[in-house]
């Protein structure tokens, strides 16, 4: 038999490739179909709801005060020793409305709230948004330079603030600062027997008793393209940036968690997270706002009491973030473990490694994973359990989705572009930058960004698919399998997560660099065995050997959040730069800790001896095996 000429033959092969890929594809959009049709049903109806309140023109406030008429004697929120109703909650937040709006604060006005979780936190915001205002949700953990920054980039008018905080308010009051924070109106909450130090301050919880309790006029006024809050988040770079969130965001948020997740009226929440992050704070307190849950709040998170407090109020839905079930797993094991009515964890971070150890020992039915940004537009949830996965794009959507993962280069991080200027998508198992295309006006692919422009737009990239299209990019790693479900792989940029919160290295630079006469120090993320994320490091250029760590450590424990803090020190008598005088931190980075195989001095923060300590081998070997308490 005559063999087929060379040009056939490669032809023939060409053929059978394309008709095996096209197979294959199709293979594995049919093995999803079931999967893909459940969540764009779940997504249709999380549009039309959308699509139905920004008809209305519904905000927040007013969503709110449907809530109440149906539920009002239902408990709303049960906080310690208190359980508020639907109609207390409106009462009050009516009150903290109507007096701020006689006290002269407007529609745009920005208050910066300062408070720990409690329900009169969240009246308080709910009641400066039914008149316009914009309260501003500021971390209580910060102290002197971020929160006073949190507080000017805000523009604020005035602050609200906790009794027990009053140290953090006091600390950034500067007599000879008549324009700034020192000027600002100041109300002081949960005052009761304890002793006021800041003069002028006025406590809210007495003065506001006669205050009307009655719907603010100024609420028919307020649309749902407003702007409703400001949430901090450090974005890529820099000090803490008010994200603004709209009403429309917040819709967004709370909705779909409450579609895409399956939730129901009946559920009782369980939030034990901070109320200043989107997680506890939009899509936790919003599902009792907006659907009429029962939702448990907790003042901080305790592993010790998660379980307890969860069959006490007979809890259905528990939230987390990813070291909440690391804190969890590492409890003793305990009858209370499965003695609870919980059908769904939900929430974002949690380690594949613990997945399925997490759910056997608690019995948890199923586990709703998300994966979402303050500030961006590319939300995902993984609604089918998929272990590891935070959200699937439909196969047979992929070229139209408004998310895809965009190839970057593994030396500098930059997006990769063709020839013709465009980016290039990731092919499954590729890791790439998250981003999502932007639609102005859009309910869920609109991007309002910061208050500081020059920031949001440094979060914009252009050009993405064709000229003149842009997308949100998000700054984060991610990597998609053959069947379209997402991974949550790492974080671009300065960035590092630790305890759940986004860490900006810059920050903690600009306090370790100020305190040691402005030598030059890089902060960077590094791993520890066992714990999600990568803690603070911070190598610190140190010639002479003369930098007083007692002092450093005083330094850095009064001017950062507990979990800004870096565990390791590194002395070295220069770091190495770059031709444009940058730090080499990717060298450092991959170096680590290890004082087997560095000549630096290394220290480690040890809490227990308040003091850093030198990191000896043996102490090396407890923390990466660890016997050692992060």
């Amino acid at each position: 038999m005559p063999l087929l000429p060379v040009s056939m033959s490669t032809l023939l092969t060409r053929v059978m490739l394309r008709l095996f890929t096209w197979l294959n594809k199709w293979m594995y959009i049919l093995s999803t179909i079931n999967r893909d049709f459940r969540g764009l049903v779940s997504y249709f109806r999380l549009l039309l709801k959308m699509s139905y309140i920004t008809r209305n023109n519904l905000c927040v406030p007013k969503l709110f005060e449907k809530t109440v008429y149906k539920k009002r004697d239902k408990i709303a929120f049960y906080f310690e020793n208190e359980s508020w109703t639907f109609l207390q909650v409106d009462a009050f937040s009516n009150k903290i409305g109507n007096y701020f709006a006689d006290k002269g604060v407007e529609q745009g006005d920005v208050i910066g709230i300062l408070m720990k979780n409690s329900v009169k936190y969240i009246c308080i915001w709910l009641g400066l948004s039914k008149i316009g205002a914009i309260p501003a949700l500021i971390n209580s953990s910060l102290r002197l330079n971020s929160l006073k920054t949190c507080i000017t980039v805000a523009s604020c008018k005035a602050i609200i603030y906790e009794a027990e905080l009053q140290q953090a308010i006091s600390d950034i009051l500067d007599d000879d600062d008549d324009e700034g924070v020192s000027s600002l109106p100041l109300y002081v909450c949960g005052a009761d027997e304890r002793e006021l130090t800041i003069k002028d301050c006025v406590d809210l919880d007495a003065d506001v008793g006669d205050a009307a309790i009655t719907s603010p006029p100024q609420l028919k006024n307020i649309n749902i393209t407003d702007s409703m809050m400001y949430i901090y988040t450090s974005g890529t770079t820099g000090l803490p940036k008010p994200a603004i969130i709209k009403h429309s965001r917040f819709l967004n948020f709370t909705c779909g968690a409450y579609y895409l997740a399956s939730f129901s009226p009946r559920d009782v929440i369980y939030n034990p997270l901070p109320l200043y992050h989107s997680s506890g704070g939009i899509m936790g307190t919003g599902q009792a706002l907006l659907f009429g849950c029962s939702v448990v709040l907790k003042r901080k998170f305790s592993a010790s009491e998660y379980w307890t407090d969860v069959i006490k109020y007979r809890a259905t839905i528990g939230l987390y973030i990813g070291e909440v079930g690391r804190y969890l797993l590492n409890t003793p094991s305990k009858p209370e473990d499965t003695g609870h009515k919980i059908r769904l964890m939900f929430g974002n971070g949690l380690r594949q490694s613990i997945w399925k150890d997490f759910m056997k020992r608690f019995h948890i039915p199923k586990i709703c994973e998300f994966y979402g940004s303050t500030e961006g537009n590319v939300n995902t949830v993984n609604t089918n359990g998929k272990t590891g996965s935070v959200g699937f794009i439909p196969l047979f959507l992929q070229s139209t989705f408004h998310m895809a993962l965009l190839k970057i280069d593994d030396e500098t991080q930059e997006v990769v572009r063709t020839s013709n200027g465009l980016c290039i998508r990731c092919k499954p198992g590729e890791c790439g930058v998250l981003i999502g295309r932007i639609k102005m006006n859009h309910p869920i692919q609109g991007f309002e960004g910061y208050v500081d422009e020059e920031a949001t737009q440094k979060s914009i990239i252009r050009n993405v698919f064709k000229v003149g299209d842009s997308a949100f990019l998000s700054g984060d790693l991610l990597k998609m399998d053959m069947r379209g479900y997402l991974y949550f792989v790492d974080r671009l940029g300065e960035n590092f997560r630790w305890k759940g919160e986004n860490i900006s290295a810059l920050e903690i630079e600009d306090v370790v660099s100020k305190f040691a006469g402005h030598t030059d120090v890089a902060v960077y993320g590094v791993e520890i065995p066992g714990n999600e994320g990568r803690c603070g490091m911070a190598a610190i250029a140190d010639p002479e050997g003369t930098l007083d760590l007692a002092e450093l450590y005083i330094c850095i424990e009064r001017s950062l959040a507990p979990y800004a803090c870096p565990l390791f020190i590194r002395l070295a008598k220069q770091l190495e730069k770059t031709d444009t005088f940058r730090v080499k931190k990717t060298v450092l980075q991959k170096e680590g800790y290890n004082p087997n195989t560095i000549s630096d001095q290394l220290y480690f923060k040890d809490s227990s001896s308040k003091a850093f300590v030198p990191l000896t081998t043996s102490l090396y070997n407890k923390i990466i095996n660890g016997k050692i308490k992060l």
